[in-house]
């Protein structure tokens, strides 16, 4: 059957397929459920929440480069208690079936552990992402995501006020991810996202100032592939956690090489811009592209050493 060709199982996400749609792409699934039925999806990773709303950064808040698309949105956000309130249960209401995984942001270990409690609450979340890799706010994100110490502790602290299982999200910022994953390993992650977004700027010549209003941005797309799969592979031959590898999928093709890298099931990010059908695109090639690659079940790359 396809969907046993397809079928990945990961603590807390039993997975019709592999594919998922990346924080905040999709913002909380109501836009997106107009164009297609995300019943189709893997899962739905809703955008990164914190203890309260947040207006985010300064317009402009995204631009195209010659490497990628680029924003600096800052966590903009409802606040978590109108995420448990009227997202969530939307969700719930209208695709029972479907694992939604909520994204906690913050900027204090107090925020991240108010959000993760709140989040966590909700009958309506099967996973948690632990957005420690923003680069586009201040304090919090990516500042408490490149520290093995801070990670492990912060990681640990969410997890025991969490009842469902948490994944961290890791930042490309730094020089060695070995470590930072290896932290979140020790701190009870269930799994890791790999990677966040690549901190970038762009200058308009006209006005001689950087083009985003924060001055500078994450910069997705296909730019990111090559390193998050060698950033993926270089975990996995330490680590045996189930891993979410994201950044630069546009294809089925795109979703065999993660997964040959290491990734247990992949998110779509940058592509959903381009083309808010990149989903559901990609879950339909994905059997086709199996069978010209001659791969008979999505787990078996499991077994891929190199």
């Amino acid at each position: 059957m396809l969907s046993n060709r397809l079928n990945v199982k990961l603590p807390g996400l039993d997975l019709k397929n592999p594919v998922m749609p990346a924080s905040g792409t999709c913002w909380y699934g109501q836009e997106y459920a107009e164009k297609y039925d995300l019943n189709v999806l893997g899962s739905l990773v809703i955008k990164s929440t914190t203890p309260l709303a947040r207006e985010g950064n300064p317009q402009p808040r995204t631009t195209n480069t010659t490497a990628g698309w680029m924003n600096a949105n800052g966590l903009q956000n409802v606040g978590v208690d109108a995420v448990v309130a009227e997202k969530l249960p939307w969700l719930g209401e209208h695709f029972p079936e479907l694992p939604v995984i909520a994204s906690a942001g913050g900027f204090s270990e107090e925020d991240y552990v108010t959000v993760v409690r709140k989040l966590s609450s909700s009958n309506d979340v099967s996973a948690i992402e632990l957005n420690v890799s923003c680069p586009n706010v201040a304090h919090g994100g990516l500042a408490m995501g490149t520290d093995p110490d801070t990670v492990e502790k912060l990681t640990r602290a969410c997890v025991a006020v969490s009842r469902v299982p948490l994944y961290v999200k890791l930042t490309p910022n730094i020089t060695d991810i070995v470590p930072i994953a290896l932290a979140a390993e020790r701190g009870g992650a269930a799994g890791l996202t790999m990677i966040n977004t690549l901190t970038g700027m762009s200058i308009d010549l006209q006005t001689r100032k950087p083009v985003l209003g924060n001055q500078t941005g994450g910069l997705s797309g296909p730019a990111l592939k090559p390193m998050a799969i060698r950033m993926i592979h270089q975990v996995r031959s330490v680590s045996q956690i189930p891993i979410i590898g994201v950044g630069g999928i546009e294809s089925a093709e795109d979703v065999l090489e993660y997964m040959m890298a290491g990734a247990n099931a992949v998110q779509v990010g940058a592509a959903n811009y381009h083309d808010p059908l990149a989903c559901p695109k990609i879950i339909a090639q994905l059997p086709t592209v199996m069978d010209y690659y001659h791969i008979d079940k999505l787990t078996d790359l499991a077994e891929v050493q190199f």
